[in-house]
């Protein structure tokens, strides 16, 4: 699905280079977690994916095509993005997701797209919101009409960036699960960094540990191990098992 092959990337041509030959691939299906320290090359990683900053070398595939070279229309059908802070206009919840649908109605919506963001809203449980001004909402609330407006785009692969970051413990629950839901159900991929590496385990199917714009570690759960941690994060912690499942205690991430 998702193949990035010796990316690199730097802002300007004597800058020094923020992405230093990134290797990873993502299969549809699969929920993928970025992991790393502020500053890593996380977010300018995305910013290359979506086409929002270009390689200085390397590749990025999108089912086995150079994803540079799909029109930008025909890539916003296939990739969403939920950066941290999202910006909304004086519009209603359901006009704000509506909106995202655009890439596939052009001038006007239609029965079907009614109907597709009627459903994420209800999934999502903002159908209560529907009709009230996005601005008037909370952060925590925001965010979930950020995350909705990306599902009703119905497409192949989304990369969220701290996607439960302002939100609470219950809703943060509820977006993972649908994220993991959707991945599983539709067969699409999702991209995302987080910081919390207990809630990254129990999201992620692989894993990609990032440090001064390389990615050193991937693969699946294995990877979770205090050394790997220790050097990713530059901080002590400690893993324990409890009910067959591991537990990270300690370190600031």
């Amino acid at each position: 699905m998702l193949k990035v092959e010796n990316l690199t990337f730097r802002y300007g041509r004597r800058s020094a280079p923020v992405l230093q030959g990134v290797n990873m691939e993502l299969k549809a299906g699969e929920v993928g977690i970025l992991l790393g320290k502020n500053g890593s090359g996380k977010t300018t990683l995305f910013k290359n994916i979506l086409g929002i900053c270009s390689p200085s070398g390397g590749r990025i595939l999108f089912d086995g095509e150079q994803l540079l070279r799909i029109p930008l229309k025909k890539r916003a059908g296939k990739i969403a993005y939920v950066p941290q802070d999202v910006q909304f206009g004086a519009l209603s919840v359901f006009d704000s997701v509506l909106l995202s649908r655009i890439s596939r109605f052009g001038l006007a919506a239609g029965r079907e797209d009614y109907e597709v963001v009627e459903r994420v809203l209800a999934d999502m449980q903002l159908l209560q919101y529907a009709a009230r001004s996005v601005e008037k909402l909370s952060g925590g609330e925001r965010q979930k009409v950020a995350i909705a407006r990306a599902l009703s785009q119905e497409p192949r692969l989304i990369i969220f960036d701290e996607p439960t970051g302002n939100l609470d413990i219950a809703n943060e629950q509820l977006i993972t699960e649908e994220a993991r839901r959707l991945a599983r159900e539709r067969n699409i991929g999702i991209l995302s960094s987080l910081h919390d590496l207990n809630q990254a385990l129990s999201f992620g199917d692989r894993f990609f540990f990032m440090k001064d714009g390389v990615i050193k570690y991937s693969g699946g759960e294995e990877q979770f191990t205090e050394a790997v941690i220790n050097d990713i994060f530059d901080s002590k912690v400690r893993i324990i098992e409890h009910e067959g499942e591991k537990i990270i205690l300690g370190g600031n991430r």
